[in-house]
């Protein structure tokens, strides 16, 4: 369809007020497009929604008009990139005449992933004086309904608030933590996306065409699921039989209704294709723990995922900003001194790991780190505001190109010496401390592949771990447990982040 733009004059407005057409049905905006929304600045600015076949619609905003006509029932009209700023007002004029108030221009992030995205700030630890002290004009929150859908859909039931105490409480507390501090670090208006659904993997938020890429995902994930399709249909019937005699008996059913579990590609289609082209600045990510027994899958699918999304918002560099795994212990009876009682595998270490290879082999990609403010007995740690915080920190580096501390301390190369295990980081900032006096979290193995405990000693920018146990260290792992118990930080206050040096066969890595 054509677009066109022109600086209208006083006439040509007050035409274009007056105008009517002789469409059947009234023009439509997308939700996305509703009073006190937030468009990206910097960016084209698509605007959207449906009109009757041939309808022409003419679309104001800051003094611009683009005109279009309607094809397979559709629109869209472009305007160039903006700079922040607002309120203004967006006009749309077809038969009818649609005014969308109090927009803003400013940064759009989508925040998505599972349950820990998902998690309420009223549940959050201490919201309290968060609620109390949410309201800023500058911040708006659109959440997207949770919708399940086998074919990707066109648009959602939603539509933006402003941040108040009256909306902030059911908004997730990460994404709103992260939008305060980077709203207030960029000094422009801030909206958030909410696209999020506890217990969903990975693959349940990428298109068909995605995952039918890859011939493994394809053979893995969509196959398989077709598989278990034709499968179940007889656990099914049996299952109705069964529950119908029981019922006729009087007697309760004791098993449930088989299920399929999560579709590959449900909430990508209901709730990430119903935005798409919405201009954003990029994406924050709290997801995984769905993902754990498939990590090393995950090193793949998580990457692929990430460049899925890039492609259908037409940006092959958006910045994509994941929350690192939270401490948890699935044995939840364990002490402190049981957990630490002697170095294993993980495979929440190990998807760790694969967060981590994404943001290693694409650009623009980070890995918050939040080892410290896990809990051992939830999977859900309430305290979400340092995980918000520490996702804004990365998007002012990753997204902003701010010359800042983002990150704690990561492993950069390993030497061994002398009996010693010679460990250099990077993104040390100032330096590195320990804050409980003994930094604490290392391993050592030699070649009988068995890890040790080890003392480790900061020593500038290096770390060196040593153990008895182990006169001829060839291996080196920091954080490697799904409850981690490690005392190693930047000067600047941020955690070091979990590795592992050597190349051993991963619990998750099929045989």
């Amino acid at each position: 369809m054509t677009t066109h733009r022109l600086k209208p004059t006083w006439c040509a407005l007050a035409a274009l007020i007056l105008w009517t057409a002789s469409a059947l049905a009234d023009v439509r905006l997308h939700s996305l497009f509703t009073d006190h929304m937030v468009l990206q600045r910097g960016q084209i600015v698509p605007i959207w929604g449906w009109a009757d076949e041939g309808e022409t619609v003419n679309v104001i905003f800051r003094g611009q008009i683009a005109t279009t006509t309607a094809q397979n029932g559709k629109w869209i009209v472009y305007f160039p990139k903006q700079k922040a700023g607002g309120p203004e007002v967006i006009s749309v004029q077809g038969k009818n005449q649609i005014e969308v108030k109090d927009v803003l221009i400013g940064e759009v992030w989508i925040c998505s992933g599972q349950s820990n995205m998902e998690w309420s700030l009223r549940a959050s630890f201490q919201s309290e004086t968060a609620i109390s002290t949410s309201a800023n004009s500058q911040l708006r929150l659109f959440s997207v309904p949770k919708l399940k859908s086998d074919a990707p859909v066109e648009d959602v039931k939603a539509h933006w608030e402003v941040s108040a105490p009256e909306t902030v409480p059911g908004f997730s507390a990460v994404a709103y933590f992260f939008g305060r501090e980077l709203q207030k670090s960029l000094g422009v208006p801030v909206g958030l996306i909410h696209t999020s659904w506890g217990g969903s993997p990975a693959e349940v938020w990428m298109s068909e065409a995605a995952l039918s890429a890859n011939p493994d995902h394809k053979r893995d994930i969509l196959d398989s699921y077709a598989g278990k399709v034709a499968q179940i249909k007889d656990a099914i019937a049996l299952w109705e039989k069964e529950n119908t005699e029981a019922k006729a008996a009087g007697k309760p059913m004791t098993r449930n209704r088989p299920g399929l579990g999560w579709k590959p590609t449900e909430l990508y289609n209901g709730m990430i294709a119903p935005l798409l082209p919405y201009s954003i600045a990029g994406a924050i990510w709290y997801q995984g723990e769905s993902n754990a027994g498939r990590a090393w899958q995950y090193r793949d699918l998580f990457a692929q995922m990430i460049l899925n999304w890039r492609q259908d918002f037409n940006q092959p560099e958006l910045p994509f900003l994941a929350v690192q795994l939270a401490p948890w212990d699935k044995n939840r009876k364990r002490s402190i001194v049981e957990i630490a009682a002697a170095p294993g595998d993980s495979d929440w270490a190990e998807l760790r790991e694969a967060q981590d290879y994404s943001a290693k082999v694409l650009k623009n990609v980070g890995i918050a780190v939040i080892t410290d403010v896990g809990d051992k007995d939830d999977i859900h740690p309430s305290k979400k505001e340092p995980v918000g915080a520490r996702l804004a920190l990365a998007a002012q580096k990753i997204a902003y190109k701010k010359n800042i501390v983002w990150t704690g301390p990561t492993y950069d190369q390993v030497q061994f010496k002398k009996g010693q295990a010679i460990v250099t980081f990077k993104n040390t900032g100032s330096g590195l401390e320990t804050r409980m006096g003994q930094v604490s979290g290392f391993s050592v193995a030699g070649v009988d592949q068995k890890f040790h405990w080890a003392k480790a000693e900061i020593a500038g920018k290096k770390v060196i771990v040593s153990s008895t146990a182990v006169p001829q260290p060839v291996a080196v792992r920091f954080g490697w447990a799904d409850y981690p118990v490690v005392d190693l930080w930047n000067n600047e206050g941020l955690p070091a982040s979990p590795f592992r040096t050597d190349d051993f066969l991963l619990t998750t890595k099929p045989k």
